[in-house]
Formats: C-alpha cells, structure tokens, sequence
C-alpha cells in the first residue's frame, strides 16, 4: 500500500526552518508570509527588471543580488519606479535579497503594498542560492508512503515488505539486538533524492517506536539505546516476505532478478518465502551481504552459471 504527496512550503516556515547561515530576517511585505512556495529551483529577478516579467515564475523564490540592485539604482527615479511596476507581483512568491543589501524605496513600498516579503541574507549570491536550495530540494522533494518496515543493515537501507502477521516487525528487532539499526516500523516515509536515491524514514509521530503483537508498542530508544535507531536511510534493497506456496515452483539460482519502483526510482527486490523453519534474520543479512558483493561487481550466482557453462560446453567437446 503506498500513498503520495508533493510537499509544498509557505515563506513563514521557510524562515522557521531554514539552515541558520542563511540568516533570514523580513525587511517588507510581512503580510504575505503564508504564500507557498512549490519549487526548489531559484530565479534571478534580473531578467523581469529590465522588461521580460513573463520569465517569472510562480512557486518560486526570487533572488535580488548586488547586481539586480545596482541596475535599479543606476536608474532615474521614474524609470525605477516604471522597472518595479513592471513586475508581475501576484506570480511572486518572495524575494530574498543577498548580501544583506538594502533594495530602493520603491521597490520595499511595492513589495508591502503586495504583500510579497522581501528577505534578506547577508550571504553571497551563489552561497545562498546553493544552501537555500539543498533546502528546498530535501524539504519539496517527492513523497510516499509505503506500508512496511525498514532497517539499516550494515550500512544498507532495506524494506521489508509483506502482508501482516509474517514477521516483519519481528525480524527487524531481531535485526536491532543484533546491532543493525530501525529506521521506521509499519509505515516507511520515502522521499526522493534527485532522480535516482530514494530516502526512507519514519514518520514524526512514530519514530523510535515498534508494534509487536503480544508485547504492544516498544520504544526503541529506551530498550535498546539511541545506537539502534537511524533517522533515515538511502533505501537500496527491499526484500518482500510472501507465505511459502507448496503449488509454486521458485526460482532455485535467484536467475530472475525483479525491481521494486518508488517515486521512479529502482530499486532491487528480493522474495523471500516464509516458513516455521527457516531464520528470516539470518536470510536479511546475507541477502544484503550478497547486495553489497554485487555492488563490488562480484555476483556470485553469475560466476556459479558462468563456470557451469563452460563446463557443460567443455564435457561437450570431450565426447565428440
């Protein structure tokens, strides 16, 4: 089960939550801090100022730099005042002016009669635009929900997927007594990292705890120390707990590789049939152990085909 969302964030939380270099305070348009902010991509108002205001776009943070603000001072006053009318105000979303400069009067007093705030950092430019949109990135990044569990298993983040009462929750804290790390229990929050790393965590209100039938619900950080918990993880293998079928015939070299895709991105899927007798830790960890030899370039299973081949064709060639 998986459900998903696009984030969005107003300016008011952009400025409770943004990385403390940036040092963001409002200097006008206070009263428009509950506008939304959609993209992580920042613009330069540059090209609006001097007569392109279609290239705005809305959603967007608007950087006025050194540069935007010397071309409006060089300008008359009347010629100020028609580059700032010019601008489409109700596609703004907010301006952040860097270098903690000053911008003209009329371009504050438009701002405020707006209501688009108006920031301002004392960081450079580029430093500004890269950290605010690491921020963006991470904070407006694509979202699921998956109905599973996930655990780090050295250094591999991994979900566990299956219908309920097989044993996921159970392995996962076998998996903690064993050193190995929880990130999130019964539902996984995924988000995307660029266009090919998903990352997994667990949800605010559930974080640090698991559910165990007959136990009720466990707080991690207390039964186990803060070492058996990780806030989140890049997901890189999910591993789908199905009920042994006696009727199914399964895959006995492991030849049929599938993928599990979340937000777009593949990932690899492992299926692992349970059963009273088999120890579904102990198959967790060597599946990421093999995960991680694979990734080295070494694939055990296609060496195991390899060499068998060659030695069918070689017994082949004796008999003729």
């Amino acid at each position: 089960m998986t459900a998903s969302f696009t984030p969005e964030i107003t300016v008011a939380e952009l400025l409770a939550q943004a990385p403390s270099e940036l040092d963001l305070r409002v200097i006008a348009g206070a009263a428009g801090v509950a506008n939304v902010i959609r993209s992580p991509r920042i613009q330069k108002l540059g090209l609006a100022l001097a007569g392109f205001p279609h290239y705005v776009h809305q959603g967007r943070v608007q950087i006025l730099g050194q540069s935007e603000v010397t071309f409006l001072q060089h300008l008359s006053p009347s010629d100020r005042q028609q580059a700032v009318e010019r601008l489409p105000w109700r596609e703004i979303t907010c301006v952040l002016v860097t270098k903690g400069l000053t911008p003209p009067p009329e371009f504050l007093d438009a701002a405020e009669r707006e209501r688009v705030p108006v920031l301002v950092s004392v960081l450079l430019s580029s430093v500004a635009i890269l950290k605010l949109t690491e921020f963006l990135q991470r904070t407006l990044a694509p979202r699921e929900w998956i109905h599973g569990v996930m655990v780090e298993v050295f250094g591999v983040g991994v979900l566990l997927l299956g219908e309920s009462g097989l044993g996921k929750s159970e392995c996962a804290l076998d998996l903690i007594q064993r050193g190995h790390r929880l990130v999130s229990d019964d539902i996984v929050e995924v988000r995307a990292l660029g266009s090919d790393r998903v990352i997994g965590r667990a949800p605010e209100r559930a974080r640090g705890h698991m559910e165990i039938r007959g136990l009720g619900i466990l707080d991690i950080r207390e039964l186990f120390g803060v070492a058996a918990l990780a806030e989140e993880a890049l997901l890189e293998l999910a591993i789908a707990f199905e009920r042994w079928d006696p009727q199914r015939e399964y895959d006995p070299l492991g030849l049929q590789e599938e993928t599990l895709h979340v937000l777009d991105v593949a990932i690899p899927l492992l299926r692992l049939p349970v059963t009273s007798w088999r120890n579904l830790t102990t198959l967790v960890e060597v599946a990421v152990r093999n995960h991680l030899l694979r990734r080295r370039g070494i694939d055990a299973m296609r060496r195991f085909v390899r060499a068998h081949d060659a030695l069918v064709a070689g017994e082949a060639q004796d008999s003729r």
